[in-house]
């Protein structure tokens, strides 16, 4: 069994004066048709520091949804809490991918800057993934048209903006598009969590 560690995002809810943490439930068949076992942490540095010790953590998902604080979000919790992910995935040497917002966390943690991009919210965008015109789905609204080592892009919308990255190591990777949301799931993305997650 592949555990991964799977972040969430903040709902904030008025009515009931709470903040909730959440995942889609698609996130789960997705996971799983990748042969991994998903763990999601909830948005608590020392609760998820503690679930970490204590359970054998094959790798880290960082996913979408919230924008990062620094770019106006309302969820610094989560900002803290992916940190340390971003963290423990350094010091264990665990593979850990980042989707959508997850991608601009693993951006924001090497200093890269997020400016507001147009166009990026739309079910079809068509971008090259090394060198092959593809078409993924986009729901961003903040994006990167530069990448700085340790990262190198690896995929590009039409105008510029990167849409993945992969860290030096070989074990971080960020996607902007997001697997989760396609149905049926697409063999591509299957392949890709399958391989970088070790699961196959």
């Amino acid at each position: 069994m592949r555990l991964i560690a799977i972040s969430q995002r903040v709902a904030v809810t008025p009515p009931f004066g709470e903040r909730r943490d959440c995942l889609d439930q698609t996130w789960i068949k997705f996971l799983t048709t990748c042969g991994l076992t998903p763990l999601p942490v909830p948005n608590d540095e020392q609760a998820t520091q503690r679930l970490c010790n204590a359970l054998p953590i094959s790798g880290i998902l960082l996913t979408g949804g919230n924008d990062l604080s620094a770019y106006g979000g309302d969820a610094p919790e989560r900002d803290a809490t992916e940190s340390l992910l971003i963290d423990i995935a350094d010091q264990r040497a665990l593979p850990i991918l980042g989707v959508c917002r997850g991608m601009q966390m693993i951006q924001n943690h090497f200093g890269i800057q997020l400016e507001r991009v147009a166009g990026h919210v739309t079910g079809r965008q068509l971008i090259t993934i090394e060198g092959e015109p593809t078409e993924v789905n986009s729901y961003h609204d903040f994006g990167a048209t530069e990448t700085q080592l340790p990262l190198k892009a690896w995929a590009v919308a039409e105008d510029g903006v990167v849409e993945a990255v992969r860290h030096a190591s070989g074990l971080m990777m960020g996607i902007m598009w997001h697997p989760e949301r396609l149905m049926p799931f697409a063999s591509r993305d299957i392949s890709l969590f399958r391989q970088f997650f070790r699961s196959v």
